[in-house]
Order: C-alpha cells, then sequence, then structure tokens
C-alpha cells in the first residue's frame, strides 16, 4: 500500500466538519483518485466538549493549532480556522517553518499576508493551497494557474458573496427595502459575525485580490482595492436599473490597463440578458477573460459545508497525487507588486438624484455634465413630490474622476436636494 497522507485539520466548523464527513465517507474514492490513502490524524478546535456530530474518537485532539501543525504524524496542515492574524496566522507559519503543505479556506489571511506567506512556504519547498478561500465550490483558483496558464488574463470579475447577491435579489423580487432584506439575511444566519464584512465588500474583496494576483502575475494588493459596499442601494435604483435592462450586482474587476491594476469591489449595473445579470440567490458567478481562450463563466455555490469541503478535498488530492504549485501560479520572488491604477477604465454611469420642482433646475446639472465633458445618453424624471422630483441619467462613457467633480459642483447649482447616487455600467 501507498504511503498515506496524514492531514491535522484546525477548525471543526462547518467547513472542516465538511472535510472530515468526505474523508470518512469518500476514504476509497479518494484512494482511487490521488493514488494513496488519505487520512486524518489530529483534529483541533476551541471547545472539545462541542457536539458536532462526527466521529472524531480516531483522531488525536490538539487544543492548540500551533502544536498541531508541529506534529510529526501530519504532513499537510488544513487550516480553517479564519481571521488574518491570531491563531490562523501563527499556525500556518509553524505549519511552514516545520516544511509541511498547508490546505487553507483563509481569504483574509491570504489577501493580508500571501506575499510573505508564499516566499515562507517556497524557501521551505512546502506549498500553499487556498481553492476554498476563493467562490466555494468554484474551482477558479485551478482555472487561473492550471488551466489558462496558457492564456495573457485580460480581465477577472464576478459576483463573489453569496449573501450581498441574495439581498438584492430579495430586495428585487420581493419589492423590500434593503434594511427589511439585511435584517433578514442576519435572520437566517447569512451574515458574518460582524456584517461589513459581507455587506461592505470587505469578504468580496479579499477574494479579488487573490484571483487578480494570479491573473495578472503581481503580489497580492488588498489596500489598493476600491471597495464600496451595497448599503446605499435602493429599492427605486432596483427598480429603475431594471426598466433600463439592467439588475445591480456587488461585482468584482480586475484588470491591468496602461495607468496600473484595477481593482475595485463596488455595486455596478450589469445587463439583465447577461449571464451575471440573470444570477439569483446566493449563488457566486466568476467570469474570465484571456486573450486566446476568450470569455469563461464559472458559476456555482459560494459558502456552504459540502461546497467549501469539496474545494477543501481538490487540494488535498492534488497533494496526494504529487502536484507542486507556487501559490499564486508564479515563484513568490518573481511577483512584482503592481502600481495601483487611480482611477477606473471609462464607463457609462447611472445617476440618481433628487431635484427641486422647479424650472431650470434640470438644465443646470446638464450644463454641469457638459462643463466636466460628460454627456447624457438617457434621462427620465419619475413620479414627484410636491416640492421635488427625481430624476434618472445615464451617461455616456466617462471616466469616474470626471464624474466625481461634477457630481461635487452640482452641489453648487442650488437644485440639488441630498447627495446624488452613481452606480457604474459594466461591460460584460
Amino acid at each position: 500500500m501507498s504511503t498515506p497522507l496524514r492531514l491535522g485539520i484546525a477548525g471543526l466548523g462547518t467547513v472542516g466538519a465538511g472535510v472530515v464527513k468526505i474523508v470518512q465517507r469518500h476514504a476509497a474514492l479518494l484512494e482511487a483518485r490521488s493514488g494513496r490513502p488519505v487520512t486524518i490524524s489530529a483534529v483541533s478546535a476551541r471547545d472539545r466538549t462541542k457536539e458536532r456530530g462526527l466521529r472524531l474518537k480516531d483522531y488525536a485532539w490538539e487544543d492548540d493549532p500551533v502544536a498541531l501543525a508541529r506534529r510529526d504524524d501530519v504532513d499537510v496542515f488544513v487550516e480553517l480556522v479564519g481571521g488574518d492574524s491570531g491563531p490562523a496566522r501563527n499556525a500556518v507559519e509553524a505549519a511552514i517553518a516545520a516544511g509541511k503543505d498547508v490546505v487553507t479556506a483563509n481569504k483574509a489571511l491570504l489577501a493580508h499576508h500571501g506575499q510573505a506567506l508564499a516566499e515562507a512556504a517556497e524557501a521551505a519547498d512546502a506549498v500553499i493551497r487556498f481553492e476554498a478561500a476563493v467562490a466555494g465550490g468554484i474551482p477558479v483558483v485551478k482555472a487561473l494557474t492550471e488551466g489558462l496558464a496558457g492564456n495573457d488574463v485580460t480581465r477577472v470579475m464576478g459576483v463573489m458573496n453569496g449573501t450581498c447577491n441574495y439581498i438584492l435579489t430579495r430586495m428585487e423580487s420581493a419589492g423590500l427595502p434593503y434594511a427589511d432584506v439585511f435584517q433578514e439575511a442576519a435572520d437566517l444566519g447569512y451574515l458574518e459575525a460582524d456584517p461589513n464584512l459581507d455587506v461592505g465588500g470587505i469578504d468580496a474583496g479579499h477574494k479579488l485580490a487573490l484571483l487578480a494576483a494570479i491573473a495578472f502575475g503581481t503580489q497580492v494588493d488588498f489596500d489598493s482595492v476600491q471597495l464600496e459596499g451595497i448599503g446605499r442601494i435602493t429599492i427605486d435604483d432596483i427598480r429603475q436599473a431594471a426598466d433600463m435592462g439592467f439588475r445591480v450586482k456587488l461585482l468584482g474587476v480586475a484588470q491591468m490597463s496602461g495607468r496600473g491594476l484595477e481593482q475595485r469591489m463596488t455595486p455596478c449595473l450589469v445587463p439583465a440578458a447577461s449571464p451575471l445579470g440573470q444570477l439569483e440567490g446566493g449563488t457566486n458567478m466568476v467570469v474570465l477573460e484571456g486573450d486566446s481562450v476568450g470569455q469563461i463563466v464559472l458559476r456555482g455555490a459560494g459558502a456552504g459545508m459540502g461546497p467549501t469541503a469539496s474545494a477543501v478535498m481538490a487540494d488535498v488530492i492534488d497533494i496526494a497525487r504529487g502536484t507542486r504549485l507556487s501559490t499564486f501560479g508564479q515563484p513568490a520572488a518573481a511577483l512584482k507588486p503592481a502600481p495601483a491604477a487611480s482611477t477606473g477604465t471609462p464607463a457609462s454611469f447611472y445617476i440618481r438624484m433628487t431635484l427641486q420642482d422647479k424650472p431650470g433646475a434640470l438644465a443646470k446639472i446638464a450644463t454641469v455634465l457638459g462643463e466636466n465633458g460628460i454627456s447624457i445618453d438617457r434621462m427620465r424624471q419619475y413620479d414627484h413630490a410636491d416640492t421635488t422630483a427625481p430624476v434618472l441619467i445615464v451617461t455616456h462613457r466617462t471616466a469616474r474622476a470626471a464624474l466625481d467633480t461634477a457630481i461635487a459642483a452640482m452641489a453648487g447649482t442650488g437644485v440639488l436636494v441630498g447627495e446624488p447616487v452613481a452606480i457604474r455600467i459594466e461591460d460584460v
């Protein structure tokens, strides 16, 4: 019999429990597909007494994940603790120092410390695999590092947070305001302990930064990701976007331009008939574009026990087969920092504003846009109150910086009520 690949699993929450179940349920299948048995030597979690519905008596228990990472009977350290510091980071660093391979679902850890960890792993002749850290069960990391390795990747984009997609599509289908659906998502347990990680775009921004590093051969740079959450999206935005043939999505986009690397995770309008526009509920979708392959679309469950544990096991099986890849697809020492593009590629924008209902108000707004080189493609005025008028403008392609300048100047017109909302319309 071939030598078993021995796992040490830190974290027995939803994903950790799923990994244990796969190893126990599919032992013969894993061995057949990897060429060697895959076993669990030891596990670690915060509470040894918690009932998890798992058969754990055959495994050693470590209260400290660092001790687990250093065990002689562990070949692969599976980190499912979470967090960008503390026990997760300490244990991963300990595993690497001991020359062990690491499989992780920890997007935050890699988004903040990926370059240093990758360099340390390669110096120790170890590998770090993280398919489960991005888009749950969708094999997008493998697609970029292996399937599209012969392509010059031109753009990566996608819906990478199922909670935000659930909120936006639920607002549309039920006609409910953001606050109501946010509370509904909280009651269903869809939100992180810190909800801003979801609705503020941070969780999805971590994922985008990791994909951008692979796609463009650069060091991970989460700090340069432009982040804007969905908290300002109203039911009126969703209805008016639908009226024009669009849907609102929290969309991540990364692309290399002459100015540098653009990384943005922001609400965008996409055509309702596009694959991204048709995405419903908590599902994720990643769109990859390469010079040879064109555009490919990957769609699937972005979270949950089964999908995420499936991604963890895909990495484990690759290691069992002897597949050795650099963390981000290229040797870490060869990755260079990319200049961050301060402004995005020109695009059309949706602008929602409320004006005083008096003669010449709309003309003043049009004049401000024209003075900043922004032309109007479409304009609509909706039912208005006694003294105010909601107005919707869709611009022709323009730079976001020009639009921001124009919006700031609108405050001096004396006709604006409140602050306008501007949402990019993404070409997909």
